[in-house]
């Protein structure tokens, strides 16, 4: 059986010389599926996705992409790689219109953006409406929006979210889950924190719930949303 496109295996670390956050956890994604990390606050999910892009210290494990060990490069070298990662929060530029914000995507490619600029488009209507606006006036949902199309912008073969639906209305949060199946139905590869878990499992190929920084159970999203422990603990009945 061939290993995940991406995979953070067996990682145990944290931030500095401070204790360990995560204990033995493995993450993965294979391509063009969506992974999502679900579980109580505290519960080091957002840490097990910056450990996989390499923000703080995995003292035991791993982080392979597409075979290669990138377990030593720095967040920019993985992003040359191909990794896009999409902060919760501080993650688009207000003083910047959308379109610059986009452009600011792009800035290790040697190539002409414009194709992508226009997927951006495509997939998300209203950035290009308010292409000229400063992105700091836009609706929560739509600085979302300007933030996961400027990580886009990069071309990813992996595409992580911390959290993207944060503070959104019910219906931002459809349309938001929405355009993230059309990415991963492109061959991108997403790896989701997500609070809102019973939605996020729901379109979600595996599904992980971690528990203080381990693994509790690791299964496909319907699977999950079937298990009366998971259902019982962590989804609320």
């Amino acid at each position: 059986m061939s290993e995940p496109f991406l995979i953070g295996d067996k990682m145990t670390g944290g931030y500095g010389k401070g204790p360990d956050i995560l204990h033995d956890c493995t993450l993965a994604v294979n391509k063009g599926e969506i992974a999502v990390i679900v579980g109580p606050n505290g519960a080091g999910k957002s840490t097990a996705m910056k450990a996989v892009f390499g923000m703080l210290n995995v003292h035991t494990g791993a982080v392979r992409l597409n075979g290669e060990d990138i377990t030593k490069l720095s967040p920019q070298a993985r992003v040359a790689k191909g990794m896009g990662f999409v902060p919760q929060t501080s993650n688009i530029f207000t003083s910047m219109t959308v379109e610059e914000n986009l452009e600011m995507g792009a800035f290790l490619r040697e190539d002409g953006m414009e194709e992508t600029m226009q997927q951006v488009y495509d997939l998300f209507p209203i950035l290009k409406e308010k292409r000229l606006q400063a992105a700091g006036e836009l609706s929560g949902g739509q600085r979302q929006q300007v933030a996961v199309g400027r990580a886009l912008m990069t071309k990813p073969t992996v595409l992580m979210l911390d959290e993207p639906t944060a503070g959104v209305s019910p219906i931002v949060m459809d349309e938001l889950f929405d355009r993230i199946i059309e990415v991963a139905r492109t061959g991108i590869s997403i790896l989701m924190v997500e609070q809102n878990a019973r939605q996020a499992l729901e379109i979600a190929d595996k599904g992980y719930v971690l528990v203080q920084g381990a693994n509790r159970f690791t299964d496909t999203g319907q699977a999950l949303l079937a298990d009366p422990e998971v259902r019982k603990s962590f989804l609320g009945g």
